[in-house]
């Protein structure tokens, strides 16, 4: 079995639809994992905002233009009359059910069964596509096995278990579902946070054992830098779990960062793929040692520096973890930590609960906080056995103005706190310092030791 996710671009219109769909074509046995259409998650979370703030015309306005988009695909796809009115009936259907929850008053147990509504509907008429071009799929509701615990976090072993019973029964060897869409613990309509197909593509291959796990998108593969802002990227061909891990957290847009583990730890390579170019190479992550070399550099915005100041951390222990258990208690991840003998530094990239959080702080010592932050990370061969690498890397930045540094937690990256309004300096010169006229080894660029 293999698992085949395609993101909303890949199925952004009916000519994407259909080169999708040849791609399907080649495989016997796959378990396809879609996106909403482009745009379309995007359109609901405006309908939810307006439905929060009593906008009825807006919200019906909006719906009115959704519904168009999806009935004006479908007379774009489907090439008889009868494959045309059904999948139309589908989306009418999905609409009036739209229109009468939308009738109700806003609750975030509401917006969460709005918000799925994109997945739902494209992968309705996906399946109806797919099955009137004769390539058989079954199609599967991700409610169904998708589901939660109390922390908000699938179970791989529970998602086998209710997998097994849909997938054992059913002869077909495709199975068609959602992506990003769950039940919470409580059997309400919920979600994986934005980008949370790549997700549930990594989890269902973990509980069927897939041979492999491949994220279509629109790009080839991750690059060594981001191409917003730098001219000169290229493709990273390989990539170890580790590699993949970090670039994700740390802010590579083309992977959910809660992606990786489900595969990593049942070890199942991960390939991501370009529809657009389905026969390029793309990346491959896979268990294996670090070949040596720089692989990428990646960055996050939207960074918070919270710092604590107290004498009681001297020669103390213990205090650490009450900082840290004041975030757990408000849910709220840290990206980055430093400390000294009386200070520590810390950065969340989710502000909302912030205004809790001080006040509890400042009962420990004297609270700083810095807002407009960016963190950037190098990721590779950065540590051991090369002496002096992370040295040459911090210097290069010398005349940035960077207020934290993290090295030495894990071998394969070196991160650094910057100004936001820096951040597309920094990758530049990091691009030119790490990759720009350094001898090409694979897909990794040396250092030199000058």
């Amino acid at each position: 079995m293999i698992v085949m996710k395609f993101g909303g671009t890949s199925l952004g219109n009916a000519e994407r639809i259909r080169q999708v769909a040849e791609l399907i074509k080649r495989r016997d046995e796959s378990f396809i994992i879609c996106s909403a259409m482009s745009g379309v998650t995007n359109s609901l979370v405006d309908i939810s905002g307006h439905w929060k703030a009593g906008n009825r015309e807006v919200v019906a306005e909006i719906i009115a233009g959704l519904k168009k988009h999806f009935e004006l695909t479908c007379y774009d796809l489907f090439d008889n009359e009868k494959a045309t009115l059904e999948a139309t009936s589908i989306v009418s259907g999905h609409f009036e059910m739209l229109t009468g929850r939308l009738g109700e008053d806003y609750s975030i147990h509401n917006e969460n069964w709005l918000l799925s509504r994109g997945e739902i509907i494209t992968s309705e008429i996906f399946a109806l596509y797919l099955n009137s071009c004769g390539i058989s799929v079954t199609w599967l509701n991700a409610l169904d096995f998708t589901v939660t615990g109390s922390d908000g976090e699938p179970s791989v072993t529970d998602m086998r278990q209710r997998l097994s019973a849909v997938v054992g029964d059913n002869p077909s060897g495709r199975f068609l579902t959602q992506g990003y869409i769950c039940l919470d613990h409580e059997g309400n309509t919920s979600n994986l946070r934005r980008g949370g197909s790549d997700y549930t593509a990594t989890l269902a291959g973990a509980a069927l054992e897939a041979e492999t796990i491949e994220i279509w998108t629109d790009i080839d593969g991750v690059r060594n830098n981001d191409p917003r802002f730098v001219d000169d990227t290229f493709p990273i061909r390989e990539l170890s779990f580790d590699e993949a891990a970090e670039l994700a957290y740390f802010g590579a847009k083309i992977l959910h960062p809660a992606c990786v583990w489900p595969a990593s730890i049942n070890n199942i390579p991960v390939q991501l793929k370009n529809t657009l170019e389905p026969d390029a190479p793309g990346t491959l992550i896979r268990s294996g040692p670090v070949r040596k070399g720089i692989t990428a550099v990646a960055a996050k915005d939207g960074i918070t520096v919270i710092r604590v100041r107290s004498d009681r951390m001297l020669n103390a222990y213990g205090f650490l973890s009450r900082i840290f258990a004041i975030f757990e208690k408000h849910r709220t991840p840290i990206d980055v930590i430093t400390t000294s003998e009386v200070s520590v530094s810390v950065t969340i990239d989710n502000d909302t609960c912030l205004p809790a959080i001080l006040p509890e702080l400042e009962k420990l010592g004297k609270v700083d906080t810095e807002s407009a932050k960016a963190i950037v990370c190098v990721v590779g061969d950065v540590l051991e056995q090369h002496a002096g690498r992370a040295g040459r890397i911090i210097d290069s930045l010398r005349h940035f103005n960077v207020s934290m540094i993290s090295y030495g937690g894990s071998r394969n990256n070196i991160t650094v706190v910057v100004p936001a309004e820096q951040v597309r300096d920094i990758l530049r010169s990091l691009n030119t310092f790490l990759f720009g006229s350094r001898s090409k080894a694979g897909d990794r660029w040396m250092i030199s030791q000058d």
